[in-house]
């Protein structure tokens, strides 16, 4: 078999291409792209200086044009991925529910189930874990795994919630 550049650009788009499989962030795909684009400049005839700059151009362009523009395509519309943590759920409510397996009372943000710990209040009891389900809290922080909430107001009358679960 004859080793030129364009199989060796080949080779390397299928070994990025195969780590893609691994990542899901579309960043190595993009860059197994440009490789196969990089190989047809090879197939062309162009010397390695050139392979190169093609290679960082079809990078450049394609890179980011995969993370911007056509990764969200693929995340359901209404889920901030990596945001759960981070602060921008606080002040936003939520029902409880109680876990099938072990009955333990939580909150469900972004999919995910976090036990519960209602925050001290000057008229209330602090610490208290286990609230009937449908009882709704207003998400104020985490304490490692578990959600630091307090309890919300009855519902409104017009029957409108902005509830999350």
């Amino acid at each position: 078999m004859d080793w030129n550049p364009a199989v060796i650009w080949l080779i390397v788009a299928l070994l990025l291409g195969l780590a893609e499989l691994t990542t899901g962030g579309l960043v190595l795909l993009a860059l197994g792209i440009a490789a196969v684009l990089t190989a047809a400049l090879a197939g062309l005839g162009l010397s390695l200086p050139w392979q190169l700059l093609g290679m960082g151009l079809f990078s450049g362009v394609l890179v980011p044009l995969a993370v911007w523009v056509i990764r969200p395509r693929f995340s359901p519309r209404g889920v901030a991925y990596g945001t759960t943590g981070t602060g921008v759920e606080k002040g936003h409510t939520y029902t409880t529910l109680r876990r099938d397996f072990d009955g333990a009372s939580g909150i469900k943000i972004n999919g995910d189930f976090y036990r519960l710990r209602v925050a001290a209040d000057a008229d209330e009891e602090s610490g208290e874990t286990d609230l009937p389900p449908g009882t709704r809290v207003i998400f104020q922080a985490f304490d490692g795994t578990t959600a630091i909430v307090t309890l919300a107001s009855p519902a409104p009358v017009s029957g409108a919630t902005h509830d999350k679960e």
